[in-house]
């Protein structure tokens, strides 16, 4: 942040261009490494997205908020996760308008993927309990931040059992692009591929890093606020991954992949949360932070609530071709976004 600080204006709009370029580059071939993983393990996309694609992505923004949360900053590092949330959100909605043949949440529609969206709603839901609950702490860390991590996990699980033994199946059509559980498992040239997994998701992820940086330090070099800053500069600049992925993945016909990153990387960020909480040692950073954090969570609950009404009426084709929820998912962070800059 220091060095990024020091440069030039001009000087950070280059490494942010780059930077850019970077993830665009290993993004995409990121998005189909992780998709011969899910094939080969049998976890499915929709896990493999979830665990593997979305956490990867999600590197830079955990950075971001534990380095701001380790400084004091609590409502920069509480922002830059809600913010996130809220921009990959709307990032699915854009990776619906890259593939033309339908709405995504109706060619992608699965059990695992509206598993994921409730798991979102009850992480998100830990979390607004926690900013508006009795302020109590152990060892100066709130117990909804040790939760969250054991909900992780415990969801987690529900997802994989709603992949591979799924008491709800959409029904098929025309524009459906299903997967069915792998009951083999192949392991040929298997230590490559996660190597190869490894070496792009740290070129995404110190990219990511680096993208943040000149983000923030654009954002200071430019007179954002606070609440700018963390809520809509650093939540974009650090998402970028789960959007170019996402797009490489429904490019790909990889379209279950593809949300699984975009729910499953915001499903990961709500842990943003809980590890800032450690970091920020004057008490509990759930009641450190501003109430415009509240209004951040309320609009990841509602966009993620809209999302889980398309998954489930799968409309095929809506509003500007990409449906009711999409359209709805891009208004609602256009307005958090102006709610935001404004206050």
């Amino acid at each position: 942040m220091n060095a990024a600080s020091n440069m030039p204006l001009w000087g950070n709009v280059a490494l942010f261009a780059v930077t850019t370029l970077l993830i665009g580059i290993g993004g995409w071939r990121l998005a189909s490494v992780a998709g011969r993983i899910a094939e080969r393990t049998g976890l499915g996309q929709a896990v493999t997205g979830a665990v593997f694609l979305g956490a990867t992505t999600s590197l830079p923004g955990s950075v971001t908020s534990i380095t701001a949360a380790s400084n004091g900053f609590a409502d920069i590092a509480v922002a830059n996760a809600l913010g996130g949330i809220a921009a990959q959100t709307a990032f699915l909605a854009i990776a619906d308008i890259a593939y033309p043949r339908a709405n995504l949440e109706h060619a992608a529609a699965s059990a695992a993927n509206i598993m994921q969206g409730a798991m979102l709603v009850c992480m998100l839901a830990l979390i607004l309990i926690g900013m508006t609950g009795p302020d109590m702490t152990v060892l100066d860390v709130h117990p909804v931040s040790l939760m969250l991590p054991l909900a992780y996990v415990g969801g987690l699980q529900l997802v994989s059992h709603a992949y591979s033994k799924p008491m709800w199946l959409p029904r098929q059509t025309v524009e459906t692009r299903s997967e069915a559980p792998q009951g083999t498992r192949q392991f040929r040239g298997f230590s490559r591929l996660w190597i190869e997994f490894g070496v792009l998701a740290a070129l995404v992820g110190v990219a990511g890093w680096l993208l943040a940086r000149s983000g923030m330090a654009l954002a200071r070099q430019t007179g954002l606020s606070e609440s700018a800053l963390g809520g809509v500069f650093t939540a974009v600049a650090t998402s970028l991954p789960e959007l170019v992925t996402a797009i490489a993945a429904v490019k790909q016909g990889a379209l279950t992949l593809a949300v699984g990153d975009i729910i499953g990387g915001n499903v990961f960020d709500t842990l943003f949360v809980a590890v800032s909480d450690v970091a920020y040692r004057s008490g509990s950073i759930l009641h450190a932070v501003s109430l415009h954090q509240a209004f951040l969570v309320s609009v990841g609950l509602l966009q993620t609530g809209v999302l889980l009404m398309g998954l489930v009426r799968r409309e095929k084709r809506g509003i500007a071709n990409i449906g009711f929820e999409s359209f709805l998912v891009l208004l609602i962070y256009a307005i958090a976004v102006l709610v935001t800059l404004t206050r």
